[in-house]
């Protein structure tokens, strides 16, 4: 048996981590006086890693994704004709530049497996790669390394070695042409034919690539177990799967989720798109780390305004391995080959683009990165590294909004530690604003408090009102410690 490459760090909670390109991240703790109580071990010849739980850590040592994911996607900037010198680009800065702030996943999205995709849009029932068992893999002449039936585990063992995790965009159901070829289904008696749903097909899909699975038919687990085990022998850590939650493909959901848990490696469950129905929390929940709460999202303040209401219809429903997701950051330099609009830097002015930051931290959403990391501006990049406003969104607790009047909308949050607060102030309006709002109207009866400018890292004093003018589309992020 061939021995797994090992990736081994530290993490600053003394617990330590193992990443196997061939298998999975594994962890090992000790009970208090015990050593023996608890151990791992994992033969690269003879070999046993242990480590220590802190207290209060023992919740989070099976979650998926205990803080929301942060990392890039390829979809802003080059739509559903990536490339693989392309991620790979994009994952070499992400390891120099931004991994050491938190930003981990490098995603590949959709249509990987059409070897003629092309910039603005989809070719309908294109050529598609798949193996002999109806499974995409991605077309070679896009992804050089996975010729030869290796898939993307080249890709992905590149990605580790970075020390990142690697993940793919994949369509709901099963191909056309698996369902045309009548294909097997790995390890079983059935074939395509036998579990294909050609009713509830994707309704926006122009390129037709898969037909819904009958999750009534014999069969149809087996089939998304099946890709389910293909994506844990490349090495893949995140799924995001499309055209799950609008409409609510509950029976296709849980299957997929089920196969994921089955392979043995931690694979997080994205859902998209949106809005996922809220009513649907509990379910979504229990078989994924993240859902989309809006339909696909770019550059125009009309999208940033809309979140606002979206947003709001979550609060009090994020939660370590449940993630409401306010879909990605279409910033930086965007539209090189994208579906929508031309090579491009974001549309987005520089106060629309904090105010994005400012709201997807403190409702704690996902941070996933649209734009091409290596070109994009020194702005865009002192965005995605500021590590105070990033602890906003990997750290705070029970965000909340406190106010909505007029065209200014106010959320809370608590930070960790000493009792402070986060308070985020936006101006949605289409003029200059003076803001002039105490403590008590935001719910937070704390008298007079030592305010801290979370963007700009500066101390502002001690104050009993929010008092500032704030310009169109414009926002303020406070850390606020009451006296």
């Amino acid at each position: 048996m061939q021995s797994p490459d090992l990736i081994i760090v530290f993490a600053k909670s003394k617990r330590l981590l193992i990443e196997s390109s061939t298998s999975s991240f594994g962890n090992c703790d000790f009970g208090k006086g015990c050593l023996m109580r608890s151990f791992c071990c994992l033969f690269t010849g003879v070999a046993v890693l242990c480590s220590t739980l802190l207290p209060g850590q023992e919740k989070h040592a099976t979650l998926l994704a205990p803080t929301p994911p942060m990392g890039w996607n390829s979809w802003d900037s080059f739509g559903s004709s990536v490339k693989e010198d392309e991620v790979k680009a994009n994952t070499d800065f992400m390891a120099t530049k931004l991994a050491n702030h938190g930003w981990q996943y490098v995603i590949v999205d959709i249509e990987w497996y059409q070897p003629d995709a092309k910039a603005h849009g989809y070719i309908p029932r294109g050529r598609v790669t798949m193996d002999n068992f109806g499974r995409f893999v991605p077309s070679d002449n896009r992804f050089p390394s996975a010729a030869n039936g290796e898939g993307f585990k080249p890709l992905a063992d590149y990605v580790h070695s970075k020390g990142l995790r690697f993940g793919i965009h994949i369509m709901r159901g099963i191909p056309r042409e698996a369902v045309e070829k009548n294909l097997p289904i790995e390890g079983t008696s059935f074939h395509a034919a036998d579990i294909a749903d050609k009713i509830n097909v994707c309704k926006w899909d122009g390129m037709q690539d898969t037909y819904g699975v009958d999750m009534k038919k014999p069969g149809a687990q087996a089939y998304y177990s099946s890709i389910a085990r293909l994506y844990a022998k490349w090495g893949v850590d995140y799924v995001k799967a499309d055209d799950m939650s609008q409409p609510y493909r509950g029976p296709e959901i849980n299957a997929l989720s089920v196969a994921l848990k089955k392979t043995g490696r931690p694979i997080v469950l994205s859902l998209s798109p949106g809005p996922a129905p809220v009513e649907k929390y509990k379910d979504l929940k229990a078989n994924a780390q993240l859902w989309r709460i809006s339909n696909d999202f770019w550059d125009r303040w009309q999208d940033v305004s809309k979140q606002f209401d979206l947003i709001a219809l979550w609060q009090g429903k994020a939660h370590p391995d449940g993630w409401p997701d306010a879909d990605m950051l279409p910033l930086g330099h965007i539209g090189i080959r994208a579906e929508r609009g031309n090579d491009r830097a974001s549309l987005l002015t520089h106060d629309e683009q904090i105010t994005l930051m400012s709201l997807w931290s403190i409702f704690r959403s996902p941070l996933m990165f649209g734009g091409d990391l290596p070109t994009s501006d020194a702005f865009t990049i002192g965005l995605l590294t500021n590590q105070e406003v990033l602890d906003v969104d990997q750290k705070s607790s029970n965000g909340r909004e406190a106010y909505r009047k007029a065209g200014l909308i106010v959320w809370t949050a608590d930070a960790p530690g000493d009792g402070a607060k986060y308070v985020a102030v936006f101006n949605i309006g289409n003029s200059t604003k003076y803001v002039d709002l105490p403590w008590a109207a935001l719910g937070l009866h704390i008298g007079k408090a030592q305010i801290r400018d979370v963007w700009e890292g500066k101390e502002l004093g001690a104050k009993e009102h929010v008092q500032l003018p704030l310009r169109a589309h414009a926002s303020v992020l406070y850390r606020v410690r009451a006296e």
